[in-house]
């Protein structure tokens, strides 16, 4: 493989840093569900035909994914990887979409959110960090899947703010942690060091096969805020919204990276 194709080494996460992101996001989430009104649940979403009450029921069955994956049987050996992850999100579309309406329709969503936070708490507290769960695409070790968890709680708070009207906080380690998670994706989907693209304060990569910088200001860049690059990566804003905002700044001939987005669909 040329030298510039070299994918880089998997970043390494904190795993008690990772708990306590998923439990604080879930907080943020939960007070502010409490301040929902009646009529509130009714707001349609940026998430196709789902109303504000599945999508709360879409990040209970989220974090609740856990305390599932931690019933069943051990799995004998980890068979994917965190940048696997988002790939198996697509072709389960349906099922999510039928589960989660049955969710919704089932359940108040305040209890719902209560239930699963005392679940996922209960049922993580004595687990191991290297505990394998039975998840898709493959079997990961509990820290890694409690990574995907913060990128879940992290997006769908997003959808929930979006759709609500609601300033709803962002845990700063859980901003973090999606926030290089899907930088990692798109350097791992587009191998290379042509293009650097900084996400301040959270993360740097280099990305996109052709000549690569050895020093001085790479020839291109690509810049933004985390949660505009988590609204490119997810696709829930294009590129052209983000630079007609002036939210990402793109310079050189190679700089436009619209052709990989979004990583996570």
């Amino acid at each position: 493989m040329h030298p510039a194709a070299r994918k880089p080494r998997p970043r390494r996460y904190d795993p008690k840093k990772t708990r306590g992101a998923v439990t604080a996001q879930l907080a943020h989430v939960q007070q502010a569900v409490r301040a929902l009104a009646p009529g509130q649940l009714a707001l349609p979403t940026r998430l196709g035909d789902w109303t504000v009450r599945e999508l709360v029921a879409h990040l209970s069955m989220a974090v609740g994914s856990v305390a599932r994956g931690l019933e069943g049987p051990v799995p004998v050996r980890a068979e994917a990887t965190l940048l696997e992850w988002p790939a198996a999100a697509a072709p389960r579309a349906s099922d999510v979409d039928a589960r989660t309406r049955a969710l919704a329709d089932a359940h108040d969503p305040v209890e719902l959110l209560e239930r699963t936070a005392a679940q996922f708490a209960e049922a993580v507290a004595p687990e191991p960090d290297d505990r394998l769960l039975p998840v898709l695409p493959g079997a990961m070790p509990l820290a890694d899947f409690l990574v995907t968890r913060c990128l879940e709680l992290v997006v769908h708070t997003d959808d929930l703010a979006a759709a609500t009207g609601l300033e709803i906080p962002f845990d700063r380690q859980a901003l973090a942690t999606t926030t290089r998670l899907l930088a990692d994706v798109l350097a791992d989907r587009a191998p290379g060091g042509s293009v650097e693209l900084r996400i301040p304060p959270f993360a740097v990569v280099q990305c996109v096969a052709g000549p690569k910088h050895t020093r001085g200001t790479p020839p291109n860049v690509v810049e933004t805020d985390p949660l505009t690059w988590i609204r490119l990566a997810t696709g829930r804003t294009s590129w052209a919204e983000a630079l007609d905002a002036a939210t990402v700044t793109a310079g050189g001939e190679r700089a436009d990276i619209s052709g990989y987005l979004p990583v996570l669909s």
